[in-house]
């Protein structure tokens, strides 16, 4: 098969060829797009799933969709040590230069860019006696305009947010329009962070303003939102992005490839399912490798069976390993007890299986490892951290990773 024609795409964030499995998703959105055009009430929305499950690449589409209906649109990338004031007023400002042709009060855009430069410039004093901020948050922001005074300028990240957003859904409601605003690994924002968003959300709903948050983050997103504003479960539209079914699996791999006019047998995608678990990530990283191996259409079992080394080898590497390397050897201990934990007998005494994804109690891993579970909290908190394993009920741990105990079970000790 020629590599050149490869139609498969095994990228983080990276379209597939195909997009199968997520028209739920696709018809959901553009409802919601509706109601707000027509001044309907509606909830900002979250997207919450394993990695590899392509919640990036849904985000990307969703603010295609957003584009398409010449909404203002922006998209950040959360990160732990950051604060959420430059990326949002880069955003934004975005959003609103995409709006700004449209508007009919050039003097109204340049009012709300200089609110938006006082947002992004000021920050919240640290320390006692208000130390200067740190100098990757001195951001000048590119606007023209002076700062403006007395507005999303107080340092409370909270009250300024609620009045920055406010602001923005006034300019987009001038146009008649929108703005959405798309934030992934949203899970790795700051809890003040988290609660001013939350606050700003809240406050949009209440005055039906046309400006949405669509965040993306892993499963236990609900909870960190939750623990910020309890009402924060009635305030967001939840969508859990879970692995294909076999039918869109199927289709994630067929499709492009009858556009090449090449062919799979039936055994060929009974064997690339069981290997892939209908995980996205891993349907482009088999469909990729197998195309490459396979000397002719239509592909077989016998090709998927010779190419399955290639891409779990690839996905040891870049998929796997990258995430192992960053553990200390107390976090691996405690990853390889849960990994351990996982295999788990069958029904009625049945074989073993490996329950991949399901949660592992913490006081398991404790008795595993012959140690008090208190002891082990600085290796789980930093495992969380670092996004290796998330708690979505208390007293639980499951990996982010899917497959990622099988891979954890062939490294040595």
């Amino acid at each position: 098969m020629d590599p050149v024609r490869n139609p498969y795409a095994p990228g983080a964030g990276q379209r597939p060829p195909e997009l199968a499995g997520r028209g739920r998703e696709l018809d959901v959105f553009d409802i919601v797009l509706e109601r707000i055009a027509r001044g309907r009430p509606e909830r900002s929305l979250m997207l919450t799933g394993l990695r590899g499950v392509g919640k990036t690449v849904l985000l990307n589409t969703l603010r295609s969709q957003a584009i398409n209906r010449l909404w203002g649109s922006g998209k950040i990338e959360a990160r732990p040590d950051q604060s959420l004031r430059r990326p949002v007023a880069a955003a934004l400002h975005m959003a609103v230069r995409e709006l700004a042709p449209r508007h009919r009060a050039p003097d109204r855009i340049d009012a709300f860019l200089g609110v938006l430069k006082a947002f992004a410039q000021r920050s919240a004093p640290t320390g006692r006696g208000g130390a200067a901020p740190k100098l990757r948050d001195r951001w000048q922001p590119g606007i023209d305009v002076p700062a403006a005074s007395g507005r999303a300028d107080s340092g409370d990240i909270e009250i300024d947010l609620v009045e920055l957003l406010t602001d923005a859904a006034a300019v987009a409601s001038d146009v008649g329009t929108g703005i959405a605003v798309f934030i992934d690994e949203m899970q790795d924002l700051g809890p003040e962070d988290v609660s001013a968003l939350c606050a700003a959300c809240h406050e949009l709903s209440q005055l039906g303003a046309p400006l949405i948050v669509v965040g993306a983050g892993l499963p236990h997103l609900p909870a960190v939102l939750s623990a910020a504003k309890s009402y924060s479960e009635r305030l967001f539209r939840y969508q859990r992005i879970d692995r294909l079914d076999r039918i869109a699996a199927d289709q994630a791999l067929c499709a492009p490839a009858e556009r090449e006019e090449v062919e799979y047998e039936q055994k060929a995608l009974d064997l690339l399912y069981e290997k892939s678990g209908g995980y996205p990530y891993f349907v482009q990283a088999y469909g990729k490798a197998t195309w490459d191996h396979a000397p002719r259409s239509p592909i077989t079992a016998a090709d998927v069976r010779v190419a399955a080394p290639e891409a779990e080898a690839e996905l040891a590497v870049g998929f796997f390993g990258s995430r192992f390397e960053r553990a200390t050897p107390a976090e691996r201990e405690y990853m390889r007890a849960m990994a351990t934990l996982s295999l788990v007998e069958g029904e009625s005494g049945g074989p073993v299986r490996d329950d991949m994804d399901a949660a592992v109690p913490t006081a398991e891993i404790a008795r595993a490892l012959g140690r008090k579970p208190a002891s082990l909290s600085p290796a789980r908190d930093a495992l969380i951290k670092k996004g290796l394993i998330y708690s979505g009920e208390r007293g639980t741990v499951a990996f982010t990773v899917p497959h990622f105990g099988r891979y954890l079970r062939t490294q040595p000790a």
